[in-house]
């Protein structure tokens, strides 16, 4: 009797044994899966954010929270926002985003964020330094934060230098529209941006915004076209004849279209929505928009990527020496 029970009791560590082995194992699988989501891993193929201009009306606090509401999960900040009615400077008023946030007021920002299960991911429309040291100070703001990418509008001139910083700090730089206005304002223009930003590495492109190019009286999916390769992050809008911010699919800027032509080009970055009607209340507009591109990212299935020719990973062109040797090769011939 008394070796019967030993057995049996054996029997019943080994199998709880097993259990715990297997838990720990599916424990490990699920965490695998975490890291792959994470910096460095596998993306989600269109992020969805929103733009915390579109609630210029509150703090950046309540628009995580309003981020959160409509059923968002990414945060594309933009600068002198302010942060909280509760976080006050020096002077007694309430402090403003900006890259020389405090690390107390940095590590705020992120317990906001983590509380309502939202990534900070890009900041802008923003101005960036033209001198090496000051430009730092955004990226090492960039980095810290978990931002990937700056939405500015910079001098031509500085690109190389902006450049050599974002392949440094691994932080992409969209170059971002607004509509035709003056002589001097360029940018407007695709074909501006493609000649400014030639030359510089994929770290550096376009953040077009398609509401703006159709207030500019292009056709948002023929610009996104010219783009094609170079496009970091897209400010996905729609107008109505008015020029008013409308619910995505509702007015005239081709959403479906647009859409359709980024997945031909293998385009993987991040779609933000920045609605500017409404500013009091946008959320039920925001939450259509997201209806309509949850629906339609759905339906659009993702094409196969092409992989870049051998060479520059940044830049998909052939080094010299593996010019040199394919024309060899081909002499042999």
């Amino acid at each position: 009797m008394f070796k019967k029970s030993v057995l049996v009791a054996l029997c019943a560590v080994i199998l709880m044994s097993g259990f715990a082995f297997g838990a720990d194992a599916d424990a490990k699988k699920t965490q695998q899966k975490v890291v792959k989501g994470q910096k460095g891993g596998n993306r989600e193929r269109w992020p969805l954010a929103v733009q915390a201009y579109s609630f210029r009306k509150f703090t950046l606090f309540e628009a995580i929270e309003k981020t959160e509401e409509c059923g968002i999960k990414y945060l594309e900040a933009y600068p002198n926002q302010v942060i909280s009615k509760d976080i006050l400077g020096k002077d007694g008023k309430p402090v403003k985003l900006w890259y020389n946030a405090s690390d107390e007021i940095k590590q705020k920002i992120k317990d906001k964020l983590n509380k309502h299960n939202v990534k900070l991911i890009n900041f802008g429309v923003t101005w960036l330094p033209d001198k090496e040291d000051a430009l730092r100070e955004p990226f090492e703001f960039a980095k810290e934060m978990g931002i990937r990418t700056f939405l500015t509008e910079p001098a031509a001139d500085n690109i190389k230098l902006i450049d050599k910083l974002a392949k440094e700090y691994k932080v992409k730089v969209g170059i971002h529209n607004h509509p035709k206005r003056g002589e001097n304002y360029k940018y407007w223009s695709p074909e501006y941006v493609l000649e400014v930003v030639k030359g510089s590495s994929r770290m550096v492109g376009a953040s077009p915004d398609t509401g703006h190019w159709a207030r500019s009286g292009l056709d948002p999916v023929e610009q996104i076209k010219k783009l094609k390769g170079r496009i970091v992050s897209v400010h996905l809008k729609d107008i109505n004849e008015s020029k008013k911010d409308v619910p995505f699919g509702t007015g005239v800027c081709k959403v479906r279209e647009i859409l359709e032509e980024l997945n031909k080009q293998g385009f993987r970055g991040v779609f933000t929505i920045e609605y500017e009607s409404n500013p009091e209340n946008p959320i039920p507009d925001i939450k259509k928009c997201v209806e309509y591109f949850n629906k339609a990212k759905a339906e659009i299935k993702p094409v196969k990527r092409t992989k870049r020719p051998a060479g520059d990973k940044k830049t998909g062109e052939k080094s010299k020496k593996q010019a040199e040797k394919t024309e060899k090769t081909e002499k042999k011939k």
